[in-house]
């Protein structure tokens, strides 16, 4: 652990590690810097360093460090810049955030990209094999590999930083606007498991605050800003959980907001009420619990009617429609008639719950069924006027299935009805908070109640039906889907019913007639007549072997894959547990260290505390005992004082007086005073017990009197009343009649206006559609002729993409013709060139040969007379070699061969000989060996990279112009073997530079 003087060179220290590439130490020494007791004081570089820090915790994914980190540097800067705090975590989400959205990217860019080397190649076995094993895509596959780790990480960093501001009332906002990034992360990614998880913790989070509330930077949840922020929580994980469909996670968060009204005993503002009814009605909706879905749908108009100022006529009346169709699809007989004492119980319970989550406050001692039921509900709607603002349709369905007495022709009143119903709904334009409103999604159950009152009505005036007729009279449902609806009609006591299959009639009866026992007694017989037949004629168990193990092969390579994916995933868990076992094991190596050091200081503060225990224990027993003596004495005084008052004798003198003694008596003296004072009171009461009794004995008569002269006062003022009424309701009959007779004039006239007004109506809406039309016609044709130039404008794009593609193509193909084109005459000349050395080398040991040959033949004493020397001064270099090569060809001939070493010696000690003749050039070149092949590159014989030896003007007439403005050098073909011609600088094979050929 590197201590430093300043938060500046950890910073630097830092810097330096990352630029040569250890961010591990970087990470562990700015670790040890922040966790380091030192620096418990808040200064700004320590901002800089947290932001450092934490780079390198997301770039290293190491969530533990953040952690560890964050939560020092909240115990630094809780009580002196807060605002440091807030920084340094939105940072922190920042680059999470940033991470995971990069690593989402990758992998869609890994997706769409072709990643195929050969199109026409089969796949390698490896990925058949692992395509095999795994089951998964390519995009999982990528998921897993990229994507899930900082997933993984974002949500740790979501869960740190809850966990950091749990109780921190001065980042509340920061609290939820990261519980808004959590659930939008959760909401996005379809992360169902961690919003579970998610909810939860903030669940405890906000009992955890309740549970222990004297935290000194407890959230105070009585203010308006924290209730607020805590209720927008609560309803955007309400929002989310309906979103993702979990609606037991939705119901949760409703309890968690009706907790937070009551504990906080505020009512929340309108709209959030309207957010929460709306959410209670999908919920309800989902769960099949009709009646509280109704109940919730009439809460939710109360609201909008009262609040909503902007609510337009044809919202409300849909709003009301849904109420009075949610109402009537609630079933019309209770289910819990045959229920047990302890089911009736939990429905009553439940039911109290459910009204305390509506808002309808019930007291415990009425029945919970009775004030939650259909029936109150129904009446409740007509007394509070919603089934007056509904449609004209459900206002006559609502009597037709509620008041009136149609058992032949109910079906065909009502599916008319149903089809105007199922048409109707739409998303509500001036109350924008509530759900798209579908009133189809009741039409299956108004039909299924359709079906009940029907027979219900038909068994009010038939005994027997037959199965075709009733089937007439159901012209939605099936005769079996009937039989279905009357059985569970039978069974909740709402109808008595039989269908005799045999005979083709339905047979009606009452409800008292039949048993539990009788109703059974065909089922029981059906089962035990079931199980004989299975023990005599039991089903052949054994089939072959082939058709036992084809048909299942699917099923077995599904369980198979499956095995091999659970497998996998156990593996997977594994590493991840021995991960955190070693996290573990290296924080606990770190707190036995730390124990280590501390373990001397502890030793000695102990000593210590036990001396110092010791002494205030020894203070206080002394203190302790003069305590009790003054207390003794001081009772002992108490008592002495009342035994004198009480005219008695002391009981302690002369004996040693102690506190437990003293308590004793008095507890003995106070016990006898009690006694007597129960004494006393008893008498008491049985005296005024007899005075009352004696008072009532003499009253009883006197209201018996008054009561029969008050029972015939009432009686006389009743009839007089009754008389009075019968005399007014006299009176306004007639003039009722007279009122009738006046205004029955007025019907004609009542009539002419009436068609008056609609014949105008009826011909205002013909012209208002006949524009409509014309308007809609302009509309299409001038989206028609946009359309057109589109696809005129795509077409040509196109063309001229096309174009320039095929411009590319054929200027790359181009391109690589000319490199192909260049490679191949790069690799001829290269060919020729090789060949013209090889000739070169061919000649040159031909040359070796000849000189071998005649150095034998000086060996043997052949001699010749020298030859003539050309004059070094004059002779160019192409002369010279001329010269050289005649000299060679003849040196068989006896009288032209001159030795090279008196050739040598002649040009560096005697005057240059006389310049050959032209004639005698000719005889000079009769018998010549052809010069070898000039090098191209000009190497010779002295090294390479080195000039030539020689440049005539044979050999550039024979090898042609220098290639690529080159100039060509000829290697020469008599190199002598010692390498003393090399070294002379008169002679023609020594010579360093080239020389002019004398012409």
């Amino acid at each position: 652990m590197a201590n430093f003087a300043k938060p500046e060179n950890a910073l630097k220290r830092a810097d330096e590690l990352i630029n040569v590439g250890q961010k591990q130490d970087a990470l562990q020494a700015l670790h040890d810097l922040i966790t380091s007791k030192r620096y418990r004081a808040w200064q700004k570089p320590l901002e800089k360093i947290m932001f450092k820090y934490l780079d390198l915790c997301v770039d290293l994914k190491r969530g533990r460090f953040a952690k560890d980190g964050l939560i020092q540097y909240r115990i630094v800067c809780q009580q002196v810049n807060v605002s440091s705090l807030e920084e340094v975590i939105k940072h922190f989400l920042h680059l999470a955030t940033e991470k995971a959205e990069q690593a989402r990217s990758q992998a869609d860019a890994l997706e769409e990209a072709l990643d195929v080397d050969d199109l026409e190649a089969d796949r390698k076995p490896e990925d058949l094999q692992l395509s095999i094993v795994s089951g998964e895509k390519g995009k999982d596959r990528s998921d897993r590999e990229l994507v899930t780790p900082w997933f993984k990480f974002l949500w740790e960093t979501y869960r740190t930083v809850l966990e950091i501001l749990r109780n921190n009332s001065k980042l509340e906002a920061l609290y939820a606007m990261t519980a808004h990034k959590a659930f939008q992360f959760c909401k996005q990614y379809k992360r169902t498991t961690e919003f579970r998880r998610l909810c939860e913790i903030i669940r405890n989070h906000l009992a955890n605050l309740n549970k222990y509330r004297d935290q000194r930077d407890r959230p105070d949840l009585s203010a308006p800003e924290s209730l607020q922020l805590y209720l927008d929580t609560r309803f955007d994980q309400l929002k989310v959980a309906t979103e993702l469909g979990l609606w037991q996670e939705a119901f949760r968060s409703v309890e968690d907001i009706y907790g937070l009204m009551c504990m906080v005993k505020k009512t929340p503002k309108s709209s959030l009420l309207m957010v929460y009814y709306s959410k209670l009605t999908e919920i309800f909706w989902i769960s099949s619990s009709h009646l509280y879905h109704a109940y919730a749908w009439f809460k939710l108009f109360s609201l909008q009617k009262n609040f909503n100022k902007n609510l337009s006529q044809k919202d409300l009346q849909l709003i009301a429609s849904s109420v009075v169709l949610a109402a009537l699809s609630v079933p019309p007989f209770d289910r819990a008639q045959s229920a047990s004492h302890m089911e009736l119980e939990n429905e009553k319970e439940r039911n109290l719950r459910m009204a305390n989550l509506i808002g309808f406050n019930l007291e415990p001692k009425f029945e919970g069924r009775d004030m939650l039921s259909r029936s109150a509900l129904l009446s409740e709607l007509v007394s509070r006027g919603v089934l007056s603002c509904a449609s004209q349709e459900v206002k006559d369905l609502f009597h037709v299935l509620e008041h009136e007495f149609h058992p032949l022709d109910l079906g065909s009143k009502i599916q008319p009805l149903l089809e105007k119903i199922s048409k109707s709904g739409g998303k509500l334009s001036s109350a924008p908070s509530l759900p798209e409103v579908q009133l189809s999604q009741y039409v299956p159950f108004l039909e299924k109640l359709a079906t009940l009152r029907l027979l219900q009505q038909v068994s009010k005036i038939y005994q027997t039906i037959r199965i075709e007729n009733l089937s007439q009279l159901v012209p939605f449902f099936e005769f079996s889907v009937v039989e279905k609806i009357s059985v569970d009609a039978v069974k909740n006591n709402f109808v008595a019913m039989k269908v005799d299959h045999m005979k083709g009639v339905v047979i009606f009866g009452n409800l008292g007639i039949e048993s539990d026992g009788l109703r059974d007694h065909l089922a029981v017989l059906a089962e035990s007549l079931s199980k004989v037949r299975a023990m005599l004629h039991p089903v052949p168990s054994k089939a072959s072997k082939l058709g036992g193990i084809v048909p299942n092969l699917a099923d077995t390579v599904e369980k198979e894959h499956k095995r091999l994916l659970a497998r996998k995933s156990i593996i997977e868990k594994r590493k991840e547990d021995q991960e955190r076992q070693q996290l573990e094991m290296e924080r606990e190596e770190e707190q036995k260290r730390l124990k280590l050091q501390k373990l001397t200081e502890e030793a000695e503060q102990k000593r210590l505390a036990a001396e110092l225990e010791e002494r205030r224990k020894q203070r206080i027993l002394r203190e302790i005992e003069e305590r009790e003596l003054e207390e003794a004495q001081a009772l002992l005084e108490d008592t002495e004082k009342r035994m004198k008052k009480g005219k008695k004798k002391p009981l302690l003198d002369g004996e040693k007086v102690t506190k437990q003694t003293v308590m004793e008596r008095a507890l003995t003296e106070q016990l006898k005073e009690r006694q007597e004072m129960e004494k006393k009171l008893q008498k008491l009461a049985k005296t005024m017990d007899y005075l009352e009794r004696a008072k009532r004995e003499e009253a009883a008569s006197l209201i018996e009197a008054s009561y029969q002269r008050r029972l015939v006062e009432e009686r006389e003022f009743y009839e007089r009343e009754q008389q009075r009424e019968v005399e007014l309701s006299r009176e306004r009959h007639e003039s009722d009649l007279k009122e009738k007779n006046r205004l029955s004039r007025m019907l004609d006239n009542k009539e002419i206006f009436k068609q008056q007004v609609i014949s105008r109506r009826q011909a205002e809406f013909d012209r208002i559609k006949a524009e409509r039309e014309e308007r809609i016609n302009q509309i299409i044709q001038a989206r028609k002729q946009e359309r057109d130039i589109k696809r005129k404008q795509i077409y040509y794009m196109n063309i001229e993409e096309e174009r320039i593609t095929k411009l590319q193509e054929e200027e790359e193909a181009r391109k690589r013709e000319e490199a192909e084109r260049r490679k191949k005459e790069e690799a001829e000349r290269r060919a020729k060139l090789d060949e013209i050395a090889e000739k070169q080398r061919q000649r040159e040991r031909e040359a070796e040969e000849k000189e071998m040959l005649r150095r034998d033949a000086l060996r043997k004493g052949i001699e010749a007379p020298p030859a003539r020397l050309a004059e070094p001064t004059v002779t160019p270099p192409a002369a010279v070699a001329v010269a050289a090569a005649a000299a060679t060809a003849a040196a068989p001939g006896p009288a032209r061969y001159v030795p090279r070493f008196k050739r040598q010696s002649t040009e560096t000690s005697a005057a240059p000989a006389a310049a050959p003749t032209p004639a005698a050039e000719p005889e000079r070149w009769n018998n010549r060996v052809p010069p070898p092949a000039e090098d191209h590159w000009g190497s010779n014989k002295g090294g390479p990279g080195q000039r030539p030896d020689r440049w005539t003007s044979s050999s550039r007439e024979r090898a042609g112009p220098p290639a690529e403005g080159g100039e060509r050098w000829s290697r020469g073909s008599d190199r002598p073997s010692g390498g003393e011609a090399w070294r002379g600088g008169s002679s023609s094979f020594g010579s360093s530079r080239p020389r002019p050929t004398q012409r």
